[in-house]
C-alpha cells in the first residue's frame, strides 16, 4: 500500500524561517494530489521531505503505514523528477531510460518491450538513439518522466515535471501520461492551472501552510485562494502571481 500520511510536519531553515508550518494531510493510496500555490509557499520543500530529500524539523512522516522521517530516500520505494533532472551524457535515450530495469536485472526483452512502450507513448520513439545533448530541454523533460514511470515505484513525486515543456506538447501527453501512472500514488507540483482540473485533489498552501483543498470544482465555488490564481492565469499559460495569497473566503 502507498498511502502517505504526514502529522504536523514542520520544516524550519536557518532563522527559524517557517518554509513548512505544521502541516497535517492524509494521501490516499491511488491518490493524484497536486499542490498549488504562490512561489515560496512551501510545495517543492515539503515534496522533498516525503521523498526524503530534506530533514523534518518537527513532525511525523509515514508510507503504507510505516514511519520514514528519518528513512533515507533509497529506502522510500518513492520515484522523482524535479524541474533540475538529470540524464546519463554518455548514454543514448534508450539506454537512459533501460538502465534502471538494467540495475534490477530485468530480462532484456522485457526491458527493450517496456522502453519501447513508454517511449512511444510520450513521443520519444525517434530520439531513442540519440545522446542528451542532442535534444531540446522539453525532449530530455520527458525522457525523465519515462525514465521514473519505468522504475516502477508506487510513489511518484513530481515537482514541476513538465516545465520545460510547452503547452501544445505538455497537453499531448496529459493522457498516455495518466495511464501510465495509474495506480500508483502521485504527489505533483503544477504551475500550469488547466493541465490539473480533473486530478482527484488540489491542496493549495500559503506561508507553509495549508489553507484550502478540494477538487477544481469545489474550489472554484469557494471564490478563494484557488479560484484567485485561476482567474490570474489565461489559456494554461504561466503568468506572474502575488508573492502572497489572499485570504481564503470559507472555512
Amino acid at each position: 500500500m502507498a498511502e502517505i500520511h504526514l502529522e504536523n510536519v514542520t520544516k524550519l531553515f536557518p532563522g527559524d524561517v517557517a518554509a513548512v508550518d505544521d502541516v497535517s494531510l492524509e494521501i490516499a493510496d491511488g491518490e493524484f494530489l497536486v499542490l498549488v500555490g504562490p512561489s515560496g509557499c512551501g510545495k517543492t520543500t515539503l515534496l522533498r521531505m516525503i521523498a526524503g530529500l530534506e530533514e523534518v524539523t518537527d513532525g511525523l512522516i509515514s508510507i503504507g503505514g510505516a514511519e520514514v522521517t528519518d528513512l533515507a530516500p533509497r529506502r522510500r520505494d518513492v520515484a522523482m523528477v524535479f524541474q533540475s533532472y538529470a540524464l546519463y551524457p554518455h548514454m543514448s535515450v534508450r539506454q537512459n531510460l533501460a538502465y534502471g530495469l538494467k540495475v534490477r536485472r530485468t530480462p532484456k526483452a522485457e526491458v527493450a518491450r517496456r522502453v519501447d512502450e513508454v517511449a512511444k507513448l510520450l513521443g520519444l520513439d525517434d530520439l531513442l538513439d540519440r545522446r542528451p545533448a542532442q535534444l531540446s530541454g522539453g525532449q530530455r523533460q520527458r525522457i525523465a518522466l519515462a525514465r521514473v514511470i519505468l522504475k516502477d515505484a508506487p510513489i511518484l513525486v513530481l515537482d514541476e515535471a513538465t516545465s520545460a515543456l510547452d503547452s501544445e506538447v505538455e497537453a499531448a501527453i496529459q493522457e498516455p501520461l495518466g495511464a501510465l501512472m495509474e495506480g500508483r500514488t502521485v504527489i505533483a507540483i503544477a504551475h500550469r492551472l488547466s493541465t490539473i482540473c480533473s486530478m482527484d485533489r488540489l491542496v493549495v498552501l500559503d506561508r507553509g501552510r495549508i489553507v484550502e483543498e478540494g477538487t477544481h470544482e469545489q474550489l472554484l465555488a469557494k471564490a478563494g485562494a484557488y479560484a484567485g490564481l485561476w482567474r490570474r492565469q489565461s489559456g494554461g499559460f504561466r503568468v506572474d502571481l502575488p508573492n502572497r495569497l489572499p485570504e481564503p473566503v470559507g472555512d
